[in-house]
């Protein structure tokens, strides 16, 4: 028996029958010919769990065009605006409504009939088993008769409405609605892509990482902030360090201390110890609007910054002189300074230092950690490495996520591919191997997810460790891509001259087409009109009149600046992208207030949306990479059926 035979007989295990064969295909070239689900596209999130979850909840204004759509003028708009608020948080708005509404067994009738339209309407684009799916087991078989039928056909209209009546008089209806807009939610969006950074600066980056392993359909491109934390639940101390730190700068400590559980009352401790007598005044923590804290706790927080601060440059450069071939010798900057006379030496220019109070450094050795800092690192190590929680997030971060990813003619990755100055893909070297493009993002992910594996050889297992820091600031990492990461200028230089950070050439060339062209070539996609490339990472400048479509509509850049640390800089709160069945919008949204405030007056996020890219054509199941799947499915269904047809294979009837 050949290859083929083997094949053929495994398949009528699935299969066994003519009849069922022939059924399979009769479904699935009725699927290739159903619209294209909706994709949905976030970038840089960063903590901010509030703006996440309800543009999760709002498709991005897609449920409240479908509402406006289905409603147009024979509902007012304080009704339509109410529905929607009601679709998003079901459960809150449930509560207002029954302290306010006189009459709730009208309002319910009314209700739910609206809901079942907009239901209906986010379900019209798939098969009834997938719709079945996505029901909750408690009303599935209520709400697959209500999407079906209708009021408006005479013979089933009693029907209907006695199914709703009845839902309202067993005392269900509450529980009913709260299903049913989990449904509309599950349904408004077929897959969610993360193009990155999840974390960092906002307080619920934990949150978002909840929501996510319950969510239906997502895939993440791993984020330089999402690394920094898989390089800490590695193991990696550098990478802690930076953690620690940027929560610090930024005074949220909320994911570190209530979602992973990270005791930071030993470096509490030890920065009161050491930095007693130091007002710390270039390490006062960053407060955003709305932030109160206290005096006392101001001056904590600037002392624990700058403790671990001091910490983080002492073991990166453990770790860069481990690696002489990343060229980051330049990035030791404790052994550039001049204690004596507080200056720093870089490039062979000396440069002023704001303080040089440094209490833990020894100016023979500034890279050696004294015994009380290595005790502490070992503790806060021990702290992220036993966090239960943090390795659930990050068996997901793995389960879901890679470095770059191709979804139906879309190439997504963070940042950058690592360009030459004339455009060609640059070699980077990974243990003494050169690495390019797709070869190089892919090597990367492998070096990953090894540093996870504990069956690995040692020698290569800490190399993969220790290349999460490169990941995060190494000058030719594709997360990075920058001249250095002038993390110790800002902190302790005068001049600002210093703090530049010179942007890679992908950055500089990514608004030619014939560059972007070149990219998606070396990652194999094929040469049609309707490829992009997408992805975020630098926030839109879109106040000053920045465009996220690049290269003739060849990129699209969606970060806009999710975290509130960017809303002055950007004049906006981020970009989303919808791909639906007739094209591409780009959603540019205003800054989120609150749930609360979206819950108690009905506030949205005001959004603009743009038209990118819209199709000819409605694009079908048949357009996109599950179709390519369904087709060769088909293929290999009509090649048993031609088997059991000639006697090649039995049917097997029971």
């Amino acid at each position: 028996m050949n290859s083929d035979e083997k094949y053929l007989n495994l398949l009528s295990r699935s299969f066994p029958t003519v009849a069922d064969a022939a059924r399979e295909v009769i479904n699935l070239e009725a699927i290739l010919n159903l619209p294209k689900g909706t994709e949905h596209f976030l970038a840089d999130l960063h903590g901010e769990h509030e703006a996440f979850i309800h543009v999760l909840k709002n498709a991005s204004g897609n449920i409240k065009r479908k509402v406006e759509e289905l409603f147009g003028s024979s509902i007012r708009e304080s009704d339509k605006k109410e529905l929607c608020t009601l679709i998003y948080y079901p459960e809150q708005k449930l509560e207002l409504i029954k302290a306010q509404e006189e009459d709730m067994a009208d309002w319910y009738h009314i209700t739910i009939h609206q809901l079942v339209k907009v239901c209906r309407e986010v379900s019209s684009k798939y098969t009834r088993s997938k719709v079945r799916k996505a029901l909750p087991p408690e009303f599935s078989y209520i709400i697959e008769e209500l999407l079906h039928e209708h009021t408006h056909d005479q013979n089933k209209a009693a029907y209907v409405n006695v199914i709703v009546s009845t839902i309202i008089s067993t005392g269900r209806a509450d529980a009913f609605i709260v299903a049913i807009c989990n449904v509309i939610h599950r349904l408004a969006i077929d897959q969610l892509h993360i193009l990155g950074d999840i974390y960092d600066r906002g307080p619920g980056a934990h949150i978002i990482m909840d929501v996510l392993r319950h969510y239906h359909s997502w895939d993440i491109q791993w984020g330089n902030h999402d690394i920094l934390w898989m390089g800490a639940a590695a193991g990696n101390d550098a990478c802690i360090c930076n953690v620690l730190r940027l929560s610090l700068r930024y005074a949220n400590m909320a994911t570190l201390e209530e979602g992973y559980g990270i005791n930071l009352l030993p470096l509490a401790t030890f920065a009161l110890e050491t930095y007693a007598d130091d007002p710390c005044l270039e390490f006062q923590p960053r407060l955003l609007k709305d932030a109160v804290m206290d005096e006392k706790t101001v001056q904590l927080t600037a002392k624990m910054h700058k403790a671990i601060s001091v910490l983080q440059f002492k073991v990166e450069a453990e770790v860069i002189r481990r690696h002489p071939e990343w060229q980051m010798d330049d990035r030791c900057l404790l052994d550039a300074v001049d204690y004596e006379h507080g200056v720093c030496t870089i490039g062979g220019r000396a440069y002023a230092m704001k303080s040089c109070c440094f209490p833990t450094v020894l100016p023979s050795a500034p890279s050696v950690l004294t015994e009380e800092e290595r005790e502490l690192i070992q503790k806060l190590h021990h702290s992220f490495r036993v966090s239960e929680k943090l390795r659930k997030h990050l068996r997901s971060l793995l389960g879901h996520g890679s470095m770059y990813g191709i979804y139906n003619q879309n190439l997504l990755f963070h940042a950058s591919i690592p360009l030459n100055a004339d455009g060609t893909l640059k070699a980077v070297p990974i243990m003494g191997e050169p690495y390019a493009g797709k070869e190089l993002l892919e090597k990367i992910d492998h070096l990953i997810r090894v540093a996870f594996q504990t069956d690995t050889p040692p020698d290569i297992r800490q190399y993969a460790k220790d290349y999460f820091l490169y990941l995060w600031c190494g000058k030719d990492s594709p997360l990075f891509d920058k001249s250095k990461m002038a993390t110790f200028e800002r902190y302790f230089l005068e001049d600002k001259a210093t703090y530049h950070e010179e942007k890679g050439h992908y950055f500089q060339l990514r608004d030619s087409a014939e560059v972007c062209d070149r990219i998606m070539d070396a990652f194999g996609m094929p040469p049609v009109p309707t490829r992009h490339i997408i992805n975020g990472h630098v926030p839109v400048h879109a106040a000053s009149g920045e465009n996220p479509i690049k290269a003739g509509g060849r990129l699209m850049v969606i970060d806009g600046g999710f975290s509130e640390a960017y809303h002055t800089e950007t004049g906006i709160a981020g970009y989303t992208l919808i791909y639906h069945s007739r094209g591409f919008q780009l959603v540019q949204h205003e800054p989120f207030t609150s749930t609360q405030d979206a819950i108690l007056r009905g506030t949205d996020i005001k959004s603009t949306t743009q038209l990118v890219e819209m199709s000819a054509h409605r694009m079908l199941v048949a357009d996109t990479d599950k179709g390519a799947e369904l087709r060769t499915q088909i293929s290999d269904l009509k090649g048993l059926l031609r088997a059991y047809r000639h006697g090649i294979v039995k049917e097997k009837r029971s």
